[in-house]
């Protein structure tokens, strides 16, 4: 017999998972290290993938037309703008989505902060990085380090500079060898993948089996105004982006639905980076700007956890019963704008963000225990719509460079279809 899809083995991963830590909970949480062993495996994969896909597109000529005859820093600094704009603008919008469906929806009236305990969110506080930190923190001072903490923006600028050094020394030994790493990542993934519903499974077990089904409804009313919000921001702004880079949608729900899958279900986009990066490049986007776009956009577009700040920050202020006017809501806007792209560079991101944003304009930090409760149900549905935001990204940008291929073969995502750059 014929196996199943992978989508369709997720899904059955993704079923069983729930049912063993709704049944057996001491069960689903002993499963914990089986997901735990599914992330480490994919750890394995982002550098040396990243840095090889990268050097190749950047440093490796033409290939496939990808790139036009000033490629190489110019080509660099070109796409990276087009990216920066398309991202400010997407996750602009995130913000104002998730600021109008909390103030019409109200998730935080009637709620009572005082008897909560704010220890944790005092210390996710601490964790705060300053504006300067942030900006530091972009550029590595070991490669070897952050390779090894999966830190993928240090990564990408790395591989920037070296790749741009590359291509100035004509050092075509190491694209040559940058090409046969790229491939071999492409076919370890493909095995890593085949444990994927195993470790989805463990995760939901594990999740379900510690928190209970109660987490599914605890706080229902503000988990539910940040799944419909997310619904409203991919229906009218996703969708109609999508439409309007004249995106094959059919095609493209096709290749997103496994990475999407993965990153709800491990609440990790690392889990979900290789496989977006082998859909994408096989829905037709070149490697050069997938390679590029997609490990930015782990930093710059995520456009889940933005929309998630400003709902969750509203939210704390109507459970608190501080009537925050629209001027200070836009401020607090504006302020996430800058704040949230640096989600990436700490532990714990969102929820630090959302402390040092709560401090800022006076709101208890007695918010973020609350959420702390069914953060994991929030992160699941924001983190999965960062993966969607980000491969749509990898497809708008291709197609502002006139680069996107209509004429790709129906994703079939097996590593054979990789070709050289």
């Amino acid at each position: 017999m014929k196996a199943p899809a992978l989508t369709t083995q997720i899904f059955i991963g993704l079923a069983l998972g729930i049912l063993v830590g709704w049944q057996w909970p001491h069960i689903g949480v002993a499963s914990a290290p089986g997901a735990d062993i599914f992330l480490h495996l994919i750890k394995t994969i982002i550098a040396p993938l990243v840095f090889s896909t990268l050097v190749v597109g950047i440093a490796g000529g033409h290939g496939h037309g990808e790139m036009d005859s000033s490629s190489g820093a110019f080509s660099v600094g070109r796409v990276g703008l087009k990216c920066l704009i398309y991202f400010e603008l997407i996750t602009t919008f995130a913000l104002v989505v998730g600021l109008l469906v909390v103030n019409i929806c109200q998730p935080g009236a009637g709620i009572n902060l005082s008897a909560l305990a704010t220890g944790e969110a005092q210390d996710l506080l601490a964790k705060k990085p300053s504006a300067g930190d942030l900006i530091t923190h972009i550029f590595p001072t070991s490669v070897i380090d952050s390779m090894a903490r999966g830190d993928v923006l240090q990564i990408v600028v790395f591989t920037i500079i070296f790749a741009l050094g590359v291509k100035a020394a004509r050092a075509t030994q190491i694209v040559d060898l940058c090409q046969s790493l790229a491939e071999v990542m492409f076919k370890y993934t493909g095995y890593v993948m085949k444990v994927a519903p195993i470790g989805v499974a463990c995760a939901m077990a594990s999740t379900v089996g510690k928190h209970g089904l109660l987490v599914l409804f605890s706080l229902g009313k503000l988990v539910g105004t940040l799944y419909l919000a997310l619904f409203i921001f991919i229906t009218c702004v996703l969708l109609p982006v999508a439409l309007l880079a004249k995106v094959p949608l059919k095609r493209f729900a096709a290749a997103v639905k496994e990475p999407f899958l993965i990153a709800f279900s491990t609440t990790s986009s690392e889990a979900a980076l290789p496989k977006a990066l082998q859909n994408m490049e096989a829905l037709g986007v070149p490697r050069p700007i997938v390679s590029f776009v997609l490990p930015l956009g782990y930093t710059f577009n995520l456009d889940g956890t933005t929309l998630y700040l400003s709902l969750a920050a509203v939210f704390v202020a109507q459970a608190a019963g501080v009537h925050m006017s629209i001027e200070k809501q836009i401020l607090m806007m504006l302020t996430l704008m800058l704040t949230s792209k640096g989600v990436a560079a700490v532990p714990r991101a969102s929820l630090v963000i959302l402390a040092g944003t709560l401090a800022t304009f006076d709101l208890p930090l007695a918010g973020v225990a609350l959420i702390l409760g069914v953060d994991t149900l929030m992160d699941m549905a924001r983190t999965s719509v960062n993966v969607l935001g980000n491969c749509l990204a990898s497809v708008v940008v291709a197609r502002w460079e006139g680069v996107f291929n209509d004429k790709t073969a129906p994703v079939a995502v097996e590593p054979a279809v990789v070709t050289a750059v």
